[in-house]
Order: C-alpha cells, then sequence, then structure tokens
C-alpha cells in the first residue's frame, strides 16, 4: 500500500535525530519520535511501520501519526511535541482573588479560634464574596503555590 505520509530527512535533521537517540537527549517520547522519524526515512533505512513498531515497541498507528505530523506541523514540533495553549481545567481563582484569601489568611482568625483552618479560610472566602463556591483543597493549593 502507498504510503500518505513519506518521511525524507535532510541531512541536518537526521544528524539531529542521531544525536538525540545516541544521547537520549530530551523525554523518552522525543527519543521514541526521534527513533521512528530516522528508520522511517525514505532516503535512509525506510523499514515498514510495522518493524518501527515491533522494534520501538509502539502501535503502528503512533508511527502513522508521526508521520503525517512532520509533514503537517514540520519537524521541530513534531520532535519536541506539541505545547497545550490551555491547561486542562482553567484555573478557579484569579490573582485578585488569590491575593485576597492571601490577606484574609493573614488576618487575625475569627474568634474563638487561634489559628486559620483551611476550611475556615473556604468559608470565609465565601462570606467575603471573594468567590461563589471554593473548596478547602483549592485554599490549600493557592497558599502552598505562595509560600
Amino acid at each position: 500500500m502507498q504510503k500518505k505520509y513519506v518521511v525524507r530527512l535532510t541531512g541536518e535533521e537526521r544528524e539531529h535525530l542521531a544525536a538525540v537517540v545516541k544521547k537520549l537527549n530530551g523525554t523518552s517520547q522525543k527519543v521514541r519520535r526521534a527513533q521512528i522519524l530516522l528508520k522511517a526515512d525514505a532516503e535512509g533505512p525506510g523499514w515498514t511501520d510495522r518493524q518501527i513498531a515491533e522494534a520501538f515497541g509502539c502501535r503502528t498507528k503512533t508511527v502513522e501519526n508521526v508521520r503525517q505530523h512532520l509533514a503537517e506541523r514540520g519537524f521541530e514540533q513534531t520532535l519536541n511535541g506539541m505545547k497545550r495553549p490551555d491547561p486542562p481545567t482553567p484555573k478557579l481563582l484569579d490573582g485578585a482573588q488569590e491575593a485576597k484569601v492571601i490577606a484574609t489568611r493573614l488576618g487575625p482568625p475569627p474568634a474563638g479560634y487561634a489559628n486559620w483552618t483551611l476550611r475556615l479560610l473556604a468559608c470565609k472566602a465565601v462570606e467575603l464574596s471573594i468567590v461563589g463556591s471554593i473548596s478547602h483543597e483549592t485554599v490549600r493549593r493557592t497558599l502552598k503555590k505562595a509560600a
């Protein structure tokens, strides 16, 4: 079957990939992509997708995806992967809200308490209308990040 995305590497790209594989330079994903690209090179070994998948312990779909990404995204982005533009879950507190929670924590605790607890801070943040609802775990992460 004719391959839709054929890998043709330049000499410079081949040298770069060989250096990544030899030195294990980067993440394991980066090294695996480099190995796949080197073996899939039409001017090099030109292995089939099945041979590559068996040699490196991955699926043939992975090899196909690496080929496709090289054609669509270019060499650097294929090798290093894409950065996620946004986090998988949005932030619950913005910077101003975080500052208010931290300022509340630095103030005196409510009457009858010696120290602020995370649950008290969460209740106080809702009470002061800093945020509609918040868990003590979010307060903990905010304070840990600020510390």
